[in-house]
């Protein structure tokens, strides 16, 4: 546990520094998450989520997201259907790079996420509709997200395992362009206990007709029944 929280803070540290030195400069952000799942029961749990993104390491808001909704477990521990809330602040800059515009966005989705686990490897697919209240639109969106988790200082995902985790997740329109945004991820995490777990990697996020980067510092909570 000692060994990993120098890790962390010294990278860290090291973002901070970096990201922070080149502010103007840079087309890496970084993005604070906490992802929880609390059981009700046996079948039914509750998601809560967190997302501060930044256009720079911190301070410079670029986005606040609130999601909750409420899953029900088709098998035990498995194939969870969900639905749910979002609500989202976003501040985007204006052309001339100075003044910022602020707009909400309220959200409701659908989802369904099953998991596998072959030996050291865990993989997560999930699949999300959404329908966006925009201040402007309304439009909706499908998402598919596939996640893999690879321990490599335990033979599973236990108590002081280090892993290696990665996901790529593609954004697709109902209406106009198909193509909305697709995110890759890599990082390194480590588990805590067997109910949270924290991270932390980098995400390429391609759109349209542009590019950004992310550092991600995200923190799992999973409390069981």
């Amino acid at each position: 546990m000692k060994k990993f929280l120098k890790i962390f803070l010294i990278t860290i540290g090291i973002n901070f520094f970096s990201l922070n030195a080149f502010t103007q400069k840079t087309t890496t952000g970084n993005w604070f998450i906490y992802l929880g799942s609390q059981a009700i029961n046996k079948k039914w749990n509750w998601h809560n989520e967190v997302q501060y993104r930044n256009f720079n390491f911190i301070g410079d808001l670029q986005q606040l997201l609130l999601r909750t909704g409420i899953g029900y477990n088709l098998s035990e521990n498995n194939n969870n259907l969900l639905l749910g809330y979002a609500y989202i602040n976003s501040q985007r800059y204006l052309p001339n790079g100075i003044d910022k515009v602020n707009s909400n966005e309220h959200r409701l989705y659908q989802q369904f996420i099953t998991k596998q686990n072959y030996n050291r490897f865990y993989i997560q697919h999930r699949y999300r509709i959404e329908e966006r209240f925009l201040s402007t639109n309304f439009q909706m969106r499908a998402r598919y997200f596939l996640a893999l988790n690879v321990p490599f200082t335990e033979k599973k995902m236990v108590k002081n395992a280090f892993y290696a985790s990665a996901y790529n997740e593609i954004f697709l329109n109902t209406k106009g362009d198909i193509f909305d945004r697709n995110r890759f991820y890599t990082g390194i995490g480590y588990v805590i206990n067997k109910n949270m777990k924290a991270e932390i990697g980098f995400m390429a996020q391609t759109l349209a007709t542009s590019n950004r980067n992310q550092v991600q510092l995200i923190f799992f909570n999973n409390l069981p029944f």
